[in-house]
């Protein structure tokens, strides 16, 4: 059996449910204009766009992991842990940096560097010792978080160089380079998902990866490349966000790992593995996106955001059970 046999039934599921939030999308653009009539304005939009961006890559990588039957709950902790060690060793003490004062163009190399090893490690742990994913990535979740703590003294750091902060503060003919970036990231993913030998295999491992092992393809060696770029993804999403936000705070990226498993479900991407589509995770994006700030408009506190995002898993899973006879977790 070809890995494109495998895959195929799959592929067609995912494209299926992941348009039928495109009219979702829609009637959400209707709400927010009928609510405030800035909701549809550019600057608004372009807002939206510009917020969900470190979260739409945290959401890519966390996409390619369920594709391939696994998951990472450490994704959060990455986006806070890189960016931070990464100017720490640039920066000076009275800064708050680690004393090693490297060359600042080494800040960005040294960020993704950090992402890709923090994947790789998860990725050994669970392929190669064949531990738990769910603990592996729960203790390197706390575990980054705490190194982060550690290195930036619980305080926020300030003193960033303007390599750091150039990919979220920049623009390019109009839009945030964020945006250019997402785009194209998501492009290159869609593409070598549904185009390429090694994107199949990834559908194919998280379909059955007894099955696919049977057909050639060596599953641990995909499953540990994607572990990698998907560290070095949320990596790129937290220096997005320092670049954004002018500052690394002590607890960047704390809680947002919520907000990627709802916008995946959402999406259509199954918690089994070996379905669901790139395209589909980014809307639900796009419809996280677009409820926080129709809530934000209409007055609804911000401490409600987490309970929404919370029904919506819920009314996913229950559509998910109605439309496929088959619930997410079983």
């Amino acid at each position: 059996m070809t890995t494109t046999a495998l895959v195929r039934p799959s592929v067609r599921l995912g494209r299926m449910r992941d348009l039928a939030l495109v009219p979702a999308i829609i009637v959400l653009l209707i709400v927010g204009a009928v609510i405030d009539p800035v909701f549809l304005s550019r600057a608004n939009l372009v807002n939206v766009l510009q917020q969900q961006t470190e979260l739409s890559l945290l959401v890519l990588a966390e996409t390619l992991i369920l594709i391939g039957g696994r998951f990472d709950l450490s994704l959060e902790s990455t986006v806070g842990l890189a960016p931070a060690l990464g100017v720490a060793l640039v920066i000076p003490v009275a800064d708050h940096g680690l004393g090693t004062e490297w060359s600042a163009a080494l800040a960005v190399p040294l960020i993704l560097l950090t992402g890709v090893a923090i994947g790789g490690l998860n990725g050994l742990l669970i392929l190669r010792f064949g531990l738990s994913a769910f603990i592996v990535t729960l203790g390197m979740l706390i575990t980054a978080r705490g190194v982060q703590i550690g290195i930036t003294g619980g305080q926020s750091l300030f003193t960033l160089p303007p390599s750091v902060m150039y990919l979220g503060n920049t623009a390019w003919l109009g839009l945030p380079l964020s945006i250019w970036i997402c785009a194209a990231l998501f492009a290159a993913g869609i593409g070598v998902l549904g185009w390429f030998r090694h994107g199949r295999a990834v559908y194919a491992i998280g379909g059955n990866a007894d099955a696919a092992r049977a057909a050639g393809i060596r599953t641990d060696r995909v499953m540990y490349a994607v572990f990698m770029i998907a560290g070095a993804l949320a990596a790129l999403a937290g220096l997005l966000m320092t670049g954004r936000l002018g500052s690394i705070a002590s607890a960047q990226g704390s809680g947002m790992i919520f907000q990627v498993f709802a916008a995946a479900v959402i999406g259509g991407v199954s918690m089994n593995g070996g379905k669901g589509t790139l395209f589909g995770a980014l809307c639900g994006v796009l419809v996280l996106g677009l409820i926080t700030n129709i809530l934000t408009l209409a007055g609804i506190s911000a401490q409600w955001i987490q309970a929404v995002y919370g029904l919506i898993i819920l009314v996913a899973l229950v559509l998910a059970r109605l439309t496929t006879g088959k619930a997410q977790d079983s």
